[in-house]
């Protein structure tokens, strides 16, 4: 009898599907074939995970390959990272790909197996301008900017933690310094285009509640941002729904109202202006200010290494975010086609300012799927004196690449503000494997470095590594991306100080590895 009931009330519902499919007018597929033609949407939904865990090769998927994704979970969890029985990148044929020219000889190198990883800047941020609170960055690895709102709560949280953990500097992102910033870990703090947290009623930015807050939190230098990788010139719309209180507290927005950040700044309207900018906010903060930008035309970058060519004013790092950035939702053809590729787009940049010899005065920060060593080392041999990870930080703390960021339906609790979801995430647990990730990069940067005969991989040059064109061409960075001798290298002063650091410090725990 019981099987009856439940075999009646299936059939009653198929029938009520049916019922409805035929006579809807939105799709023509359940028109013709009722009931069973949702077994195309059920796989279209789920399309992702089968190509992600069945269909796609260990080196196929992108953004993140299961290879990439398997390494970078392992190094989180402290579980062995390493793989067994050769590569199986199709090196014979594969364009694009790169190798780095390991030396047989070197001199004195630091301990690779310190198991803090300490590998500091081998630039002083803010020095070479003065600023009342330079300093230099403890780690060469750190998170790049992801805001509370874009992130939940408990993300932002075990990312501060574990930036602690590690020593590493956390990017607060432009939607303002909220209390799941406050963990112990450091901070730059980024201003935007709507200026939330530091803007009058009308909008506009303010001075003095800036000052407030850095005066109140642990920030180290503070970064203006022009644009970024995944929305280069494109505003945002955070509607009036997900403006809850905490939100419109820690923004300065009006609760419970729609809120658009503009695609421009309003505090400055050319480089000229800009560069005012920069100076009063490091005259009254004291702080490093930098710029972070992803790369289109080259007008603004020659006017800007012009200008400051000059000596009197300048900012003091440029982050350089790749257009294959992705932790921002943009429309596809942004997220696709507008701004360059971080390489292509980097060493335009780098060598604007090596043209007129002034690498040495400001830090290059990298930012663009550079969580993996690889990417990381072409990034130092082309110029950078740091990098910043973003989605390869979340994927530490759990994100499986489910790509519903934009959806606020993010399986894990990472990218949401759904309760219910964001639960899921303990920030203790997650916060160590953060850390771990951080600090086996850093490792994984040590080790190459040393490979490759130097002491630090801002010392990597842009002739140790070869872009391979199949089996048949294999190019220098330095021929690749058109650059000139010496380019993406340290001053020699700068490279004998770094040099210097790390191999007494490894002296004086262990004996530098030679």
């Amino acid at each position: 009898m019981r099987a009856r009931s439940i075999a009646a009330v299936t059939a009653a519902a198929v029938a009520a599907v049916a019922a409805r499919d035929l006579v809807q007018k939105k799709h023509a597929l359940l028109r013709n074939f009722p009931v069973i033609g949702h077994a195309r949407y059920l796989l279209e939904t789920i399309g992702p995970e089968l190509r992600q865990y069945i269909v796609s090769s260990n080196d196929e998927e992108r953004p993140f390959s299961r290879d990439q994704r398997s390494w970078i979970y392992a190094s989180a969890k402290e579980e062995n990272n390493y793989f067994g029985f050769g590569t199986d990148n199709d090196v014979e044929h594969i364009q694009g790909h790169a190798y780095l020219k390991q030396r047989t000889f070197a001199g004195a190198l630091p301990d690779v197996h310190d198991p803090q990883a300490t590998l500091p800047s081998a630039k002083v941020l803010g020095g070479p301008r003065g600023r009342a609170r330079a300093f230099r960055p403890a780690s060469v690895v750190n998170i790049s900017a992801m805001s509370f709102g874009s992130l939940s709560g408990a993300a932002v949280t075990a990312l501060n933690e574990g930036a602690a953990l590690a020593g590493t500097l956390q990017n607060t992102g432009e939607g303002g310094l909220s209390p799941y910033h406050r963990n112990g870990g450091d901070l730059i703090l980024q201003i935007g285009t709507a200026y939330f947290g530091c803007r009058n009623e009308d909008g506009t930015f303010s001075i003095d509640k800036l000052k407030d807050v850095v005066a109140g939190a642990p920030v180290k230098a503070i970064e203006i941002k022009l644009s970024q990788g995944a929305k280069p010139g494109l505003g945002g719309m955070l509607p009036g729904a997900k403006v809850t209180p905490e939100i419109a507290e820690i923004r300065g927005i009006p609760l419970g109202e729609d809120c658009a950040s503009p695609s421009r700044h309003t505090a400055f309207s050319d480089v000229d202006s800009m560069l005012d900018f920069v100076e009063l906010i490091a005259t009254e903060t004291g702080l490093p200010v930098g710029i972070k930008s992803a790369v289109g035309e080259m007008d603004f970058w020659q006017e800007l290494a012009t200008l400051m060519a000059r000596g009197d004013r300048g900012v003091d790092f440029v982050t350089v975010d790749g257009g294959e950035g992705g932790t921002g939702a943009a429309p596809l053809t942004f997220a696709d086609s507008v701004s360059l590729p971080f390489r292509m787009g980097f060493s335009r940049v780098y060598g604007t300012f090596a043209e007129l010899g002034l690498t040495d005065d400001l830090t290059f920060i990298a930012s663009g799927k550079l969580g993996l060593p690889e990417n990381a080392a072409v990034a130092f041999a082309l110029g950078a004196d740091m990098i910043n990870v973003a989605r390869e930080a979340m994927l530490s703390i759990g994100c499986i690449q489910a790509q519903k960021c934009h959806t606020d339906t993010c399986p894990t609790g990472i990218a949401t503000q759904n309760p219910r979801l964001a639960r899921g995430i303990d920030p203790p647990s997650k916060a160590a494997r953060a850390g771990a990730y951080l600090r086996t990069l850093r490792r994984e940067l040590m080790k190459i470095s040393a490979a490759v005969g130097v002491a630090h991989p801002a010392l990597i040059t842009a002739t140790d590594i070869e872009i391979m064109n199949g089996d048949y061409d294999a190019r220098t960075l330095l021929s690749v991306y058109g650059y000139k001798s010496g380019w993406g290298e340290l001053g020699p002063h700068l490279a004998e100080e770094i040099t210097a650091l790390l191999t007494t410090e490894s002296a004086a725990g262990r004996k530098p590895v030679v």
